[in-house]
Parts: C-alpha cells; sequence; structure tokens
C-alpha cells in the first residue's frame, strides 16, 4: 500500500483493523470459538454459523470505509502486470485451504476438536515438503518442519500461560464470590435495565482488554458480567458473542490498541493518527455487537434464515450510513443526518 502511494494512517489502519477481524471471523476465529464451546455447551458448528453473518457485516464496514477513503483521496489499484498469476494465486490459497478444511470436514464427521486438530497439523506437515509446483522437496521440508515445530512451541506456551492466569482468575473469583458480588453490581447500577448492563460490561471488557490477550479477557469478563446479563434475558449465545466482540476493543482503541502501535511502528506514522483512523474503519466493531442485541435473529440464520437475511440487510445499511458520516467530509449536516438515520435504523426494530 506505501509503495502504490496510500497515506501512512489509512494503511496502517486497514492492516490493523483487518488483523482485528480474523480474530471474529469463522471458521477458525482464533482460540474464541474452541473456548466457547467449552463454556457454553454449544457445538462448534452452530457457533461459527451463529457468528458467520456478524462477522461479514464487520469486513463488509471496513469495505466501505476504505472505499471511502480511496474515492477521497484517488487511490490506485495495483498494477495488472503486478499481479501474480491466477495460477500462483489458486496454488498458494490451497496450502492455507487443506489445514482448515481438514479441521472443519474432521469436525463435522463428528469428532472432537482435538482429533481434528491433530489430523489438520498432519495435513499440514505434509505441505511442507511440496513447493509452489508442487515438486517433492525432502530436504527443504525437513528444514521447514524444524522451523514450523519452534514457532508452534513458542504458540502453544503463550496460549497456555494465557489459559492459565485467566483460570486462575477465574477460580479466584469462584472461591471468593467476587464473582457474583460484581454480578450483583451490574445489576444493580444497570437498574434491571439492559443498556445500562451492556454499557458497563462493554466497558469492562474495553479495560480488561488492555491488561490481558482477547481470549482470557474475553473468558474474565462472561465468567464475570456473562451471569448477570443473561439474568436480564439475553440468550447465552448472545452474551458470550457480545463479550468476545467487545474483548476486542483494546486492538484499535486507545490508549492501548495493540494493533495500531504495531501497524504504525511498520509505516513510521503517528500512532494516534492511525488509531482514529482504524476506529473510523472498524466501526463495526462498536456497532454490530449491539445489532446482534437488538436483531437476535441475526444468529439463528439456521433456524430463521429469512428474518436473519433482513436483520442482515438492515444493519449493512445502517453501517454504510454511519461510516459514510464518520469518514466522508460532505457537508456536516448531511453528515449527521446520515449518522443519525444510521443509528436509528441500527437500534430501533420495527
Amino acid at each position: 500500500m506505501m509503495k502504490l502511494g496510500y497515506p501512512k494512517r489509512i494503511a496502517a489502519a486497514v492492516e490493523a483493523v483487518a488483523s482485528s477481524g480474523g480474530q471474529i471471523m469463522p471458521p477458525l476465529m482464533g482460540a474464541g470459538a474452541f473456548v466457547m464451546v467449552e463454556l457454553t455447551g454449544i457445538s462448534y458448528s452452530d457457533i461459527i454459523i451463529a457468528a458467520s453473518l456478524p462477522a461479514l457485516l464487520y469486513f463488509f464496514a471496513v469495505w466501505i470505509g476504505v472505499d471511502i477513503f480511496a474515492i477521497q483521496h484517488k487511490l490506485r489499484p495495483l498494477d495488472r502486470d503486478a499481479r501474480p498469476p491466477l495460477t500462483t494465486v489458486f496454488i498458494t490459497a490451497s496450502f492455507f485451504l487443506v489445514p482448515f478444511t481438514t479441521l472443519l470436514t474432521v469436525m463435522y464427521i463428528g469428532y472432537t476438536p482435538q482429533y481434528a486438530a491433530a489430523v489438520a497439523i498432519m495435513a499440514a506437515t505434509a505441505l511442507l515438503f511440496f513447493n509452489g509446483k508442487l515438486a517433492l522437496q525432502f530436504w527443504v521440508g525437513l528444514t521447514r518442519l524444524c522451523e514450523a515445530v519452534i514457532t508452534a512451541g513458542k504458540q502453544v506456551a503463550m496460549i497456555a500461560s494465557i489459559i492459565l492466569c485467566a483460570s486462575i482468575i477465574v477460580g479466584v473469583l469462584g472461591i471468593t464470590g467476587l464473582g457474583i458480588k460484581v454480578t450483583s453490581l451490574i445489576l444493580s447500577f444497570s437498574g434491571g435495565l439492559i443498556w445500562p448492563a451492556l454499557l458497563l460490561t462493554a466497558l469492562a471488557c474495553l479495560f480488561l482488554g488492555m491488561e490481558v490477550p482477547t481470549t482470557a479477557a474475553y473468558v474474565i469478563c462472561v465468567s464475570v458480567a456473562g451471569p448477570a446479563l443473561i439474568d436480564l434475558g439475553m440468550a447465552p449465545l448472545t452474551v458470550h458473542l457480545f463479550v468476545f466482540w467487545y474483548a476486542l476493543l483494546s486492538t484499535i482503541t486507545p490508549p492501548v490498541c495493540g494493533g495500531v502501535f504495531i501497524a504504525a511502528g511498520m509505516v513510521g506514522e503517528n500512532w494516534l493518527r492511525v488509531a482514529i483512523t482504524a476506529m473510523s474503519l472498524g466501526i463495526g466493531l462498536y456497532l454490530i455487537p449491539l445489532g446482534m442485541v437488538v436483531h437476535p435473529e441475526l444468529l439463528t440464520v439456521t433456524h430463521t434464515p429469512l428474518t436473519s437475511l433482513i436483520a442482515f440487510g438492515k444493519i449493512a445499511i445502517s453501517l454504510s450510513l454511519i461510516s459514510y458520516a464518520v469518514i466522508s467530509k460532505g457537508l456536516p449536516i448531511l453528515r449527521l443526518a446520515f449518522f443519525m438515520f444510521g443509528l436509528a435504523l441500527l437500534l430501533i426494530t420495527l
């Protein structure tokens, strides 16, 4: 993007927002979907199907924002001569698709996530011994295998430490009764109303996300605030997805915004400018969880496909209007009208 002449803040913001979205996009959703299976008892397939429409809405909002920036700054695409051949793209993509397809297929057959992961790892290991032309390279494959084992060991150690720390905190909350007290506080401060409780939960997710990784923030916050939201009548899956999405807020929201800091460092831009641009591009991260609450049919696409698609279209229109209002440089009164109409479309059910 920098070589194509894109402004530094936009290039860095796109990187930060797209990277954050990977954790809410099925089928993998980082480690979140697997943790959600353990906490809710809901099947993996049901979770990723329910999470698919909100994730598509997130990237739709990012696409709208990027399109508005492209029109404003007259950003040009990659020259046709610089694009890789379609065959190369297909082969490269296939190397990524094989392990993921294997993982999902084995899980849908009925095996456990652990067994499916093991089979997917074996498939990915076999691919290490082939190059882009599908020619066997045994010694190169051994080198890649050693590098993969070292990288995997580091990642497993990091994930294990996250889960261990989160488990300790959840255990302390249960033993001391602090979790019940926090739940009672949320219920009392909210006055039994759903929106104040959601606001308190969102703030808790934001603050926790500043201190610990996303998955740990989700586990801790849903253990504390989840029972309160369920007591107020929200469906368990809606609660878990709501908390999981807002646990990602700290990746693009100051003052921590880890994803923004990394992207800003890559392009040498002021992190605050990148953060403001990232927040406008990733505005769906702030609004779509509210859409899940107002339009619960968005998460029940297997049971109510028509109403789910209607809710999807309604939220997509609202995100388009709000993105235009936030990013565009049009008339202030027109932008305000678009913003208010988009927000009403998101939060009001007919």
